[in-house]
Parts: structure tokens; sequence; C-alpha cells
């Protein structure tokens, strides 16, 4: 039986795009973030291991849902994970709902339309907001704006990687509608570089994209935890500045992300807004819907 840490590709919490419970998170919080998300690591890096037939990614993501549920032992991710989450009193179902995202990643391979990606990230994004909101006891009147933000999250990785994921995986985010009222279909993305026609595509999607992620800027207002709240502000400015660049680079020749320094400083620039906007702001009383 194959083990799960074997197809680890040694990516960790600070090798991600966004922050993952950094420093602004309650250090009380901290473990249970950081065991859900080797949880989600590792079986995100089995899903896409280019080595695994779609089966075998299959039955390694059961076994691990067993062992989150306490049937099994044999998967150290997942029972660390499990452990935590009884030590909140906490439901297992976002880890479960994010395990039904990485099944598709193993047999689904096309995403006809933006709904269908939408779909898509109901389960491989919207989860994860959703566990961080409830770890910290924020309301479920939330979790709308930490919709429309994760999915926007989830798209940005999508345009990010486009190239890589068709070229290694053979697996296409990008919305089979879209290339096709470019004139395209997805054996562009495997080019050295984008053609004009695939960058107005790409740039048209991150556009949609930026759109999808100013549903969500009500959130950092709507959150208790000022800590909390903070983080957020930095995940949201990021996106902002990752989205506008991907409607004017081309993620097929250039690298397409933000670099320590940058982030470094549009971090700092986010936790100061953030500051200024809850001392003068009273909180909405409901979120933004998507």
């Amino acid at each position: 039986m194959m083990d799960a840490s074997e197809f680890r590709t040694g990516k960790g919490h600070r090798d991600e795009n966004f922050p993952v419970a950094s420093w602004l998170v309650q250090p009380r919080h901290r473990p249970l973030i950081l065991a859900f998300y080797e949880f989600v690591r590792s079986a995100d890096d089995i899903a896409d291991h280019p080595k695994l037939s779609a089966q075998q990614k299959v039955d390694m993501l059961d076994r691990m849902e067993a062992d989150l549920l306490g049937a099994g032992a044999g998967d150290p991710a997942a029972v660390t994970l499990r452990n935590a989450l009884a030590g909140r009193g906490m439901s297992p179902q976002h880890a479960q709902d994010l395990l039904k995202a990485f099944r598709l990643d193993a047999t689904k391979l096309r995403y006809r339309d933006w709904d269908d990606l939408m779909g898509y990230c109901a389960y491989s994004a919207m989860p994860v907001g959703r566990f961080v909101l409830d770890t910290h006891g924020e309301s479920r009147a939330t979790w709308p704006a930490s919709d429309a933000i994760c999915a926007a999250l989830q798209v940005i990785n999508h345009i990010q990687d486009c190239a890589q994921d068709y070229r290694n995986l053979d697996r296409v985010y990008i919305p089979l509608d879209a290339l096709a009222a470019h004139g395209l279909d997805v054996t562009a993305l495997g080019a050295a570089a984008a053609s004009p026609a695939l960058r107005d595509c790409l740039a048209s999607l991150a556009k949609r994209t930026a759109a999808l992620l100013h549903k969500g800027e009500a959130l950092p207002s709507l959150i208790d935890d000022w800590r909390l709240s903070l983080e957020i502000s930095v995940i949201y400015t990021l996106a902002e500045r990752l989205a506008r660049i991907l409607t004017q680079h081309d993620p097929l020749s250039e690298r397409v992300h933000l670099g320590k320094p940058a982030v470094a400083g549009i971090s700092l620039i986010a936790v100061l807004r953030g500051i200024t906007r809850r001392a003068g702001h009273t909180r909405p009383t409901s979120a933004v819907q998507p």
C-alpha cells in the first residue's frame, strides 16, 4: 500500500502565494490551521502527482479520508488533523469537502465555463476560508464574502499555473468557452509564449477574477478577531496585485508571482490600512453577497 508521505513535494506553508497562519493569527489558532494545511498539502500533492494513475490517486485520497474520520491511522497528517479537530470540537467537513476537489483533480481535466469552474471552487477553495473562520469562531454570515475571495484566489493560481498544469498533467482550468471565444483550444497553453489571442483570453479571465475578488472586499470589516481581519486584509491586497499583474503579463513565458520583498512591502501597507480602517469605521452587520 502506498504511503501519502512518499508523494510530498516538500512544499510548505511558507511557499504559498498567500499567508498561511502568519504571525498575525493568534498563536492558539495556528497549530490547528497548520494541521489543516499539512493535510490539504499532502492530499494536493497526491492529486497533482504526474506518475500516479487517476484510480491510484482516488484510492489514496479515500484512505486519507478514512484516517481523518477515525477508521484508520495510516496517514500521519490525517491523524494529526483528526486529533486537532477533536480537541476543538470541530467537524472534519471542510477537509472532506477539499478531498472532493482533489478527487475531481484526479478525474476531471476540463472545465466547460465559468459556472463549472465555480462549482469546482466550491470544494477546492471556499472550504479553506470557512475553516479558518470557524476556527476563530466567526459568524457564518461572513461565509459569502469569504467564498468570493477564496474562489478568486483559486482562479489566480489557475491562471498563474495554466501552462504547467497543461504540460505536466493535461489539466486545464481555463474555461473552454473562454478559449473558444478567442478562437483557441487547450493546445494554445502548450506554447512557449502566449499568442496575442491567449493573452487577451487570460487577461479577460483575470479581470473577471478581480471583479469576483472585490465582492469579498468587505470581509475584513466583518471579522470580530482583529488579527484575523488584518491577515485577510493582507491576503486581499496581495490578490489584487496579482490579478492586476495577470492582466499585463504572460504566465506562459514569465514568472507572474510576487517576490518576497514585494510581498513584505505589500503586506505592511495592507496591515497599516487595515488598522486604520478598523479604527475609523463601524463594522457593517451583514456580509456582502457574491
